[in-house]
């Protein structure tokens, strides 16, 4: 299996940006599709972003279409979740996601899954 930590979380300014990582390790990083996922208190873990085993296929809810870049080093084994223009609504612990089946947006299709990293957006 393949064990996941987020880093990168933290406290930004509307309109800001940051940029979260998720290291592997484990099994090999390119068998697994990549996915971000984050959840706000009293709410359920939503989809934000996923990308295909070599990094050429990403999919992106449509919140945060244009803002959210979501990226690949299979030599490092990291997923990247680049955030900019950042809104308070963006508020939420991110988590990544690993999966062997394909690229797909449901979160009970992702087995390994990290910590979680807090991000707050606020004035």
């Amino acid at each position: 299996q393949v064990h996941l930590v987020e880093s990168g979380g933290g406290s930004v300014q509307p309109g800001g940006s940051l940029k979260l990582s998720c290291a592997a390790s484990g099994r090999t990083f390119s068998n697994y599709v990549m996915g971000w996922f984050r959840q706000s208190p009293g709410k359920e873990r939503d989809f934000v972003a996923t990308i295909d085993r070599i990094g050429h296929s990403t999919k992106y809810v449509d919140s945060v279409e244009g803002r959210f870049t979501i990226s690949r080093d299979n030599v490092k084994n990291i997923v990247y979740l680049q955030m900019n223009s950042l809104k308070p609504e963006d508020t939420a612990v991110y988590y990544c996601a690993a999966n062997t089946i394909g690229p797909t947006t449901k979160s009970d299709a992702f087995p390994y899954w990290g910590q979680g990293t807090q991000v707050t957006v606020s004035s």
